[in-house]
């Protein structure tokens, strides 16, 4: 069964184009891991960005791992065979450093169950001097590190390409000084930009609550997250191609931030300051996609805030190329991109009103208006595009029973506007429950209850069944609770998570936080007071706290918060 898997893993790496391999003991090995399938996972832009990086030094070959499908998974619990790489079918235990890029809260699963496979210790504690070292970086790890931090070493805070080069060299420096693990750690820990759990003690009240976090001796006061200055120093795009991919497209990164200030939105708060790539070097890797005749997949925050998205259009298409974007917005579409996503064979046009009623619109300072939707669908339907897509949430903050009719209100308004100008194709509704984020205005608000988002989605379901093409998409409410438990919990839920894994998965989370004496609701269902300390609070994204309590109240007030602007310094970032 070993040479089944090994030969499986050489047809796909037969079916790449631009990845690395180097011949073992010419350089240190370091494991890339993307903890869920390859089909995603070579779709995730920053995977390729870190692959890259990593590839580029001479002291360091970089390979990478993903989650098996099932039955591939159970090959390698029957036979006992260690998960290995990609390019050299090597068992990742062999690997000195094991480095996870995390983007969603359920992957915290995935990253257990790979180092199981891998046949890896699980919890940092218990790996022994020959261990590897086990880092992570990725959204999950920059926002909220502690569920994860009975497993991983190391976390990387902010963004890879300003860190890792720094980090790499302190391993190598601390590895030729024989430092043993302990002494590893505190210099890792000394990097700008790099979080060890180890070194900072969690106290707590007798209520559960964060009484204090504490640093060991040596260990910094806060970790400040680390980003690039400088976008054209950095390009972004696809390094390896392959066809196996979930959106199958040649990536390449417009822009990086956001400076919307939508309430709800971590990568928004995260990833400030907004950057932008120039045209020019955009059109350099326009013209490396080339030789792939792929088409080019935009990604940044929303791409029609792109300040040359029209120029771009126009290169892209002059090329002979077709394009698809990642996320675009209603106010800020223009004529020419949606005639250029309609020319590539767009066939549904997607817009995030994130909210049904003017006031909830408000509330998250989403800046969208009907008017904004309907134009866009106008352009949309004037270039031939047929399907159109909203995503929503429900169980947003101040939300009531209005907000949620109106949903039904303007998916009906939508879709008349769809038939009355000859636009015959399907309105999706992509419904999510909302999940309360870490370094956001509502991290101090409960997550709204399952029977209620439950209640007000089957609501939406019943009122809209009858309306022909029209199609509701879901998320499943227990799913999005696990999610919820995992976004904001303390370092208690990483020993949760661990258990869970024992019991078999994210469908027995339930019962290992029984089994750990902690309730749920605490974590979902509380309103948090001004002042509780966060288990992130060890982090530092370069703003205020007092700055997002007060754009909760400006939430409640539905006051707006104007986008940022050149000499700004209203949450202190810049």
């Amino acid at each position: 069964m070993d040479w089944e898997l090994k030969k499986e893993l050489k047809e796909q790496l037969a079916r790449e184009q631009g990845y690395y391999r180097y011949p073992a003991g010419t350089r240190e090995r370091f494991a890339l891991v993307y903890p869920n399938s390859y089909f995603v996972g070579m779709s995730n832009l920053g995977l390729h960005i870190i692959y890259d990086l990593l590839n580029r030094r001479d002291d360091t070959a970089c390979e990478r791992f993903f989650l098996p499908d099932k039955d591939k998974i159970a090959c390698y619990e029957n036979t006992r065979t260690p998960l290995m790489s990609l390019e050299n079918q090597t068992p990742l235990a062999d690997f000195p450093v094991i480095g996870f890029a995390v983007s969603f809260e359920m992957d915290d699963f995935n990253v257990i169950k790979i180092l199981e496979l891998g046949h890896v210790p699980v919890r940092a504690a218990e790996r022994g001097v020959r261990a590897p070292l086990v880092i992570a970086g990725g959204p999950c790890a920059t926002f909220n590190p502690e569920p994860l931090s009975s497993v991983v070493d190391a976390f990387i805070i902010g963004e890879g390409e300003v860190i890792m080069p720094a980090f790499m060299d302190a391993y190598y420096e601390a590895q030729a000084a024989g430092a043993t693990r302990a002494e590893l750690l505190q210099r890792l820990a000394h990097v700008p930009g790099v979080y060890v759990p180890s070194l900072y003690e969690h106290r707590y009240e007798a209520d559960g609550r964060i009484a204090a976090i504490v640093p060991q001796a040596g260990a910094p006061e806060r970790v400040a997250r680390q980003w690039v200055k400088d976008l054209d120093a950095w390009p972004a795009h696809t390094v390896v191609v392959t066809e196996d991919t979930e959106f199958n497209l040649y990536l390449i990164e417009t822009a990086r931030g956001c400076g919307r200030h939508c309430r709800f939105c971590m990568a928004g708060y995260c990833f400030r300051v907004p950057r932008n790539r120039s045209l020019g070097v955009i059109h350099d890797e326009v013209k490396d996609a080339l030789a792939y005749q792929k088409r080019i997949g935009l990604m940044g925050a929303a791409i029609s805030d792109y300040p040359e998205i029209d120029a771009l259009c126009k290169d892209i298409l002059g090329e002979g190329l077709s394009m698809s974007v990642a996320s675009f917005r209603a106010d800020s579409v223009t004529e020419e991109l949606v005639a250029s996503l309609a020319k590539s064979g767009l066939q549904t046009l997607t817009m995030a009103p994130e909210a049904g009623s003017k006031k909830l619109r408000a509330v998250i300072n989403k800046g969208i208006e009907e008017e904004h939707l309907f134009h866009a669908m106008e352009l949309g339907i004037k270039a031939g595009i047929p399907n159109y897509r909203l995503y929503l949430m429900i169980g947003l903050p101040f939300e009531t029973e209005e907000d949620i009719d109106a949903i039904i209100d303007l998916a009906n308004r939508l879709k008349d506007y769809m038939e009355a100008h000859g636009a015959r194709g399907r309105l999706t509704l992509s419904i999510n429950p909302f999940i309360p984020k870490p370094f956001t205005p509502f991290q101090w608000k409960p997550m709204c209850d399952k029977k209620t988002v439950e209640r007000r989605l089957k609501h939406i379901e019943q009122a809209l069944k009858r309306r022909k093409n029209i199609h509701i998409i879901a998320e499943s409410p227990r799913s999005a609770y696990v999610q919820g438990v995992l976004a904001r919990g303390d370092r208690r839920v990483a020993d949760v998570l661990v258990r869970a894994c024992e019991l078999g998965g994210a469908k027995a989370f339930k019962r290992a936080m029984k089994e750990a004496k902690l309730d749920p609701a605490f974590y979902l269902s509380r309103e948090r007071a001004e002042d509780e300390t966060f288990p992130w609070e060890r982090l530092d994204m370069g703003f205020r706290k007092s700055y997002l309590y007060g754009e909760l109240k400006n939430a409640e007030a539905l006051r707006p918060t104007i986008p940022c602007f050149d000499g700004c310094h209203r949450c202190g970032v810049c």
